[in-house]
């Protein structure tokens, strides 16, 4: 393309140079890829101003889903388990995601059908903000799943 953004067509690169230095402006080199190569003769810094403040704005635009965590082992308490719960209700109502992990020590892990039942209790108590996005299963000594927040 030319100064006025006007395709010229296929053009040798010592003619397009050539073109660029009658304008004062840069040939820059737009998709290295296509066969032949795309290029645009343009203001260089410009360019790259233009390109950064995009860059700029597609990161602004861009939320960061946080991941928060719970961990609970297969003997605490319901009162315990309770106020877990609750804060998990917090976080995946402001968007959050939670990780729920259920850590086995000593002979625990012979009945990982206790940590499985505890999983599904809280999954059926946050199913109102919460869906399952990743479904319980064993990880080395612990057992985990993924929560993230109901689309609205």
């Amino acid at each position: 393309m030319d100064e006025t953004g006007e395709n010229v067509g296929i053009v040798s690169i010592d003619a397009a140079l050539q073109r660029a230095n009658n304008v004062g402006l840069d040939l820059v080199e737009i998709a290295p890829n296509a066969d032949p190569p795309v290029v645009k003769i343009i203001n260089y810094s410009k360019f790259l101003y233009e390109k950064e403040k995009k860059e700029r704005e597609a990161r602004k635009s861009q939320t960061k889903i946080e991941i928060k965590e719970i961990r609970l082992r297969p003997k605490t308490s319901d009162h315990h388990q309770g106020f877990k719960v609750r804060d998990a209700r917090r976080w995946l109502e402001s968007g959050m995601k939670v990780r729920v992990t259920i850590r086995f020590r000593g002979r625990e892990i012979t009945y990982p059908e206790l940590a499985l039942e505890d999983l599904r209790e809280i999954a059926e108590e946050l199913s109102d903000v919460s869906e399952i996005e990743q479904a319980p299963n064993m990880e080395g000594r612990s057992m985990f799943m993924m929560l993230a927040p109901r689309k609205s």
